[in-house]
């Protein structure tokens, strides 16, 4: 697009980590970002970027703070130097950080009441031991750190692992990369220190027999289910794709075989689907997710179980491999076609280790994929009968 120009990129200072004494601090010190810095406060940012019609955001997750953004390639210069300002030097404000954690623990009190989270809450807690980048910690202990966290520990966090260390800054669209790389190492000028993300060991939890675990709500509508593993698999790994492949077929959207039966043939749920995931640094899992209605989760889950099995025991179809990778490859290359979208596929590439000419190459590996070693992937990395499931909601055999 003329003009525009769209960013986002990372450091590794997400919540994993935050020492064991803290689990908040990650959070809070990336919260605080957007609050002000030394030498203006969030009003005078905000100010000056609504006036050029610019944004700016962070994120945190379990490894990395994110940030984005987009404005005309002539404002570049401004929005790099308010960039560079806030990561460089929060004013971390008494009166802001009091805001943040009020807002912070009435999202998790909310957070509480969803089906899905307390699901997703319990099956992270299942299959990830502490200290694994994916393992959730309880609310109630993210609660307890978030209260007693202190302007000084963020201060303290802030100092140890904010920095250019492994920083990573992708700019897309209309821009001049000599001119950009001049702003950007004048306003990160004189900045050092920063950590680089470590090689997590491969620490998932796989289970030797079966586990049912029940979340009970009062008086929810639905049920959330959570039924899966840790897969054992990283993104680069060799089996990832064709067990993506897999998954796509018998899980993603309408045409997954799970949309197809479970709820448009027999009605049981409005939705249902399979993903493989969590996978960019370290181990991740495998899951189907869905929802029933209380008086349908019998036969819900009996649906899910029947299809899971089909799956798993008789595979799947050259007919299917084919349609999914033509679905998968033209799915990428239509993300590619606006800037967020190249600037996250990017991005993403970098924080998996690979060179940048993969993605050109992802339609031409993903070409590659065979049935055989699709089928081979479910075998060899999934063990349904050894699957965790969660269940979070009105469950009607669990007594109020």
């Amino acid at each position: 697009m003329k003009d525009v120009v769209t960013f986002t990129g990372s450091l590794p200072a997400g919540d994993s980590f935050a020492p064991e004494s803290n689990l908040a601090i990650a959070s809070l010190t990336g919260g605080m970002l957007d609050k002000g810095t030394t030498t203006q406060d969030k009003f005078a940012i905000a100010q000056k970027l609504d006036a050029v019609g610019a944004h700016l955001s962070f994120s945190v997750d379990s490894t990395m703070v994110t940030f984005s953004g987009k404005c005309l390639r002539k404002d570049v210069p401004l929005v790099i130097t308010l960039l560079a300002e806030q990561l460089r030097s929060p004013a971390f404000s008494e009166e802001e950080f009091t805001k943040l954690k009020k807002q912070i623990a009435g999202q998790l009190q909310r957070a509480l009441e969803q089906t899905g989270y307390r699901a997703g809450q319990a099956f992270a807690a299942a299959i990830y031991p502490p200290g694994h980048p994916n393992y959730e910690p309880s609310t109630e202990a993210f609660l307890a750190a978030l209260n007693a966290s202190t302007v000084a520990d963020l201060r303290t966090f802030h100092q140890k692992f904010y920095g250019p260390a492994q920083l990573t800054l992708v700019a897309v669209g209309d821009i001049d990369p000599a001119a950009l790389q001049a702003e950007v190492a004048k306003a990160f000028a004189g900045w050092s220190g920063g950590v680089k993300r470590p090689d997590y060991p491969r620490t998932s939890t796989r289970m030797d027999v079966a586990r049912d675990q029940t979340v009970f709500m009062a008086d929810k509508p639905n049920v959330s289910i959570l039924f899966g593993q840790a897969s054992g698999l990283r993104y680069t790994d060799e089996d990832a794709l064709p067990l993506r492949v897999a998954t796509t077929i018998l899980g993603s959207g309408f045409t997954g075989r799970l949309m197809a039966t479970v709820r448009d043939q027999e009605g049981l749920t409005y939705g249902i689907g399979a993903r493989i995931g969590n996978d960019t640094f370290t181990d991740g899992d495998w899951r189907i997710t869905a929802n029933f209605a209380p008086d349908l989760l019998d036969k819900g889950l009996a649906s899910t179980r029947r299809e899971l099995k089909s799956w798993y025991e008789q595979g799947v179809t050259a007919e299917e491999v084919a349609r999914t990778k033509t679905n998968l490859a033209g799915t990428f290359q239509v993300g590619l076609a606006t800037t967020d979208g190249l600037a996250s596929t990017i991005l993403a590439t970098v924080h998996r280790g690979y060179p940048l000419v993969w993605i050109d190459d992802y339609t031409l590996r993903l070409d590659t994929v065979t049935l055989d070693q699709v089928n081979a992937a479910i075998k060899k990395h999934l063990q349904p009968d050894t699957f965790v499931l969660i269940k979070a909601g009105t469950v009607p055999t669990v007594a109020k």
